[in-house]
């Protein structure tokens, strides 16, 4: 396609020429307006010229009679840009006047008359008038006119200028829709080639933005908005797969070693069962990892928010605290439940479980005495609170274990990020992960603080009408 016909066929210019026959439509009908109010004050100062001719004429006629009216007449039509008269006879015929033609039955319409006529020298041969026309006694019939001239020579001054505001109109539309064509032109073209090159490869290329604010600036920010959010997506699949292919290799190599061991092992009964639980074990804690991975899938991608109704927080927080008290006591630990009475959140309780449940999992594996933390009741609790502060919903679990550096807690969030200090304990580095993709996909987030000592994992959720969840998800 030539750059020619693109500018032809551009959304841009075909607009313009619409606006530009709008606009001409709206001069021609402001033009025109003008024009019938500038006839109308012609015609009605035409009017009283006649009438106060009329009145002339009607006093000498009452002065005088029709012989007076007749010299009057004849007087009166010598006069350089005199009025227009005549005085005709019960016949027809012309007594006095400076109209030698009328079209025939112009005199038979007493009143105000548009009508042609010629004057006695016949130049020019045939003009308009405004007259009005008396039938006076006898049947003699007077006709006192105005030549239309003036106002011919208006209308023509009218339709001059409109032809030529409608032609300056295309000219100045023509070249504003050239511009504006080819300068929407140049912007599609730059984003078009930036949208190439990311289709070729290059996902860190974004859509340009002019900064003029308008409606291609905000396109491109949304489509750069959502390419950015690809981007961190494809950069996390990248990560996972990273992380699966290294932090894997280990627990495959130990099941490897225990099925040679277990071949090994020949006629040993109790070395070949001890393998094979091995085996189990390694087995388990890979399901595990990998449950944990598209449990965390499933959240990003938004898979559960069918499954998201209204709960009871403090109950669903009471049965997953339950749950872990028998796992507390045997490690020491005591777990304390805090929670602000008629808390309903909107959401999967599922998941928002399985979060606090890995949350209270992290804090036994740290904090509990088992972990060397000592014995010291005071510093073996955990105490899991939920409260509303303003528009959200906090869930807060707190230890008094070693906690997290300041500079580690936004890497603590990744995936299989296990930080100085947890690489000699058994799990994945997947629990915080899982918690944020679920806080997320809840339009909420998690954050690491210091809980002086310990650690405090606050999990923010929005608290509102489940209206109001897609709003908080889009917001992030």
């Amino acid at each position: 396609m030539t750059p020619f016909v693109r500018v032809f066929r551009a959304t841009a210019f075909r607009l313009t020429l619409a606006i530009l026959g709008l606009s001409a439509i709206g001069a021609a009908i402001v033009l025109g307006a003008v024009a019938w109010q500038v006839m109308s004050v012609v015609d009605e100062e035409t009017r009283q010229t006649i009438e106060s001719e009329v009145s002339r004429l009607s006093d000498q006629y009452e002065q005088g009679g029709l012989a007076a009216l007749d010299a009057l007449i004849e007087m009166r039509s010598r006069e350089p840009g005199s009025s227009l008269y005549l005085l005709t006879n019960n016949a027809g015929l012309p007594l006095a006047g400076n109209i030698s033609s009328l079209p025939d039955g112009v005199l038979a319409r007493p009143g105000y008359v548009y009508t042609p006529y010629e004057i006695a020298d016949g130049d020019p041969p045939r003009r308009m008038a405004l007259a009005r026309i008396f039938v006076l006694p006898n049947g003699f019939r007077l006709l006192v006119g105005h030549d239309l001239s003036d106002r011919a020579r208006i209308g023509a001054v009218m339709l001059r200028a409109l032809a030529t505001s409608l032609i300056f109109l295309a000219i100045l539309a023509g070249l504003g829709a050239l511009f504006v064509t080819r300068r929407v032109l140049s912007r599609i073209d730059a984003m078009s080639g930036s949208a190439r090159a990311i289709m070729a490869g290059d996902l860190d290329r974004r859509l340009p933005v002019s900064g003029a604010g308008d409606e291609l600036d905000r396109l491109a920010q949304s489509l750069n908005e959502m390419l950015q959010r690809i981007g961190a997506l494809m950069a996390g699949l990248r990560e996972v797969s990273d992380n699966v292919a290294h932090d894997l290799r280990t627990p495959l190599t130990r099941l490897r070693n225990h099925a040679e061991l277990a071949l090994r092992s020949g006629q040993d009964p109790a070395a070949l069962r001890a393998a094979i639980e091995k085996m189990i074990e390694e087995s388990d804690s890979l399901i595990k990892v990998f449950d944990s991975l598209l449990l965390i899938a499933r959240a990003e991608a938004g898979a559960d928010r069918a499954h998201m109704k209204a709960f009871d927080l403090a109950e669903a927080l009471a049965g997953v605290t339950e749950l872990y008290e028998p796992v507390a006591e045997e490690k020491g630990a005591k777990l304390s439940l805090n929670v602000s009475p008629g808390l309903a959140l909107f959401g999967n309780r599922e998941l928002i479980g399985q979060a606090i449940a890995n949350l209270i999992d992290n804090a036994l594996k740290y904090a509990a005495p088992e972990a060397g933390v000592g014995h010291d009741p005071s510093r073996a609790e955990i105490s899991i609170s939920a409260e509303r502060v303003g528009a959200s919903i906090v869930i807060a679990v707190a230890d008094r274990g070693p906690g997290v550096a300041p500079e580690d807690r936004t890497r603590a969030l990744d995936r299989f990020v296990r930080l100085e200090g947890a690489r000699t304990r058994p799990g994945s580095g997947l629990g915080l992960s899982m918690t944020s993709a679920v806080a997320r996909l809840h339009g909420g987030e998690v954050r690491l603080e210091d809980n002086a000592p310990g650690l405090k994992v606050l999990m923010i959720l929005p608290a509102g009408t489940p209206a109001a969840l897609p709003r908080a998800i889009a917001a992030q």
